[in-house]
């Protein structure tokens, strides 16, 4: 982004209104740069209103992301399992999971980075997530498995714990998962994971771990095919710190990532499933052109559904394999 309109959100991030004038002494640029690079701000889809005699004013205040005020907070959230962090924050880029894949030889494990936006942000499937300008969180993180791909069933199961975890920190109580990456409050999708691997067989899992979390996203947004729901709406709050929220999940992420990589997916397994939101509901999986329903029972020690097609229980591995309520 450019610096001019980076300083220019900084400073009406408070939500107030503040002067072209004013705007300008701060920019180091005349008032009719100014109302130029407004206009660069709202091709990002922030909404910025201009009303004579006043200035100018975001539509809500903005929590931009600050990566001392993210150490600050992570450093106050540290114990022993947790390492220094390892952080790249950005304003805008095409993809986090893309950014590490492209970095990926110069990274340690626990690497992160986080941008305000992303022009070619994916989900599960290649689909678009959408990710407008400082309205959530998008974070990847980079974790080298010594182990192999063996040692990865289940991962995206137990990221989705950290969200919960994560969420349940900043008091948001009932958050659900939904095999086998995603996350949910009142049957409406927050969060979702997307696991990324590099690496030969044989050889160590180089893993990207992405996660897209919504937190204050606009009133127009426009892109999603589901119901969702974010952190704003359901705590009821102006404003959420997303650098204390940022703090918290890569500190969780951490945390569960190190249990997992030592001991797997079994002591996680009955948390998971305490949390199911189609636990013992009719369930439809989806995959291709074939769709097969039954009631969903939960996963076994591999990370698999676990399902009862008729009369019969089935597991089903993840890939391309989506589950639908009935």
């Amino acid at each position: 982004m450019h610096e001019t309109r980076l300083n220019l959100l900084k400073a009406l991030a408070c939500g107030a209104f503040i002067s072209g004038t004013e705007l300008g002494e701060i920019c180091g640029v005349s008032r009719t740069a100014i109302a130029k690079h407004m206009e660069g701000l709202k091709e990002l889809g922030i909404n910025v209103y201009s009303v004579k005699g006043k200035g100018y004013k975001l539509s809500s205040p903005l929590s931009l992301l600050d990566k001392k005020d993210i150490f600050k907070n992570f450093d106050s959230l540290q114990h022993s399992l947790t390492p220094s962090l390892d952080l790249s924050v950005l304003t805008q880029i095409d993809s986090t999971n893309t950014y590490l894949k492209q970095h990926i030889s110069q990274l340690k494990s626990g690497h992160s980075v986080i941008a305000e936006s992303q022009t070619a942000g994916r989900g599960r499937h290649g689909r678009k997530w959408v990710s407008p300008f400082a309205s959530s969180i998008y974070l990847s993180m980079y974790w080298r498995f010594g182990t192999g791909y063996q040692a990865l069933s289940g991962l995206s199961l137990v990221i989705g714990l950290a969200v919960v975890d994560t969420l349940t920190q900043i008091g948001i109580l009932n958050a659900q998962l939904k095999w086998p990456n995603d996350v949910y409050v009142n049957m409406q999708k927050i969060a979702g994971v997307l696991i990324e691997v590099e690496g030969a067989v044989g050889d160590a899992a180089h893993c990207i771990i992405g996660i897209g979390l919504n937190v204050q996203l606009p009133d127009d947004i426009d892109g999603i095919d589901q119901s969702y729901t974010d952190i704003q709406s359901q705590l009821g709050v102006p404003l959420v710190d997303r650098n204390k929220l940022t703090a918290i999940l890569l500190n969780n992420m951490h945390r569960i990532i190190r249990t997992f990589e030592a001991e797997g997916l079994t002591p996680f397994i009955h948390r998971w499933e305490s949390l199911n939101v189609f636990a013992n509901k009719n369930v439809k999986l989806v995959t291709g052109n074939q769709s097969i329903e039954g009631i969903c029972l939960g996963i076994n020690t591999e990370g698999a559904l676990r399902m009862q097609v008729n009369d019969l229980q089935q597991t089903f591995h993840g890939g391309e394999i989506s589950v639908r309520a009935i």
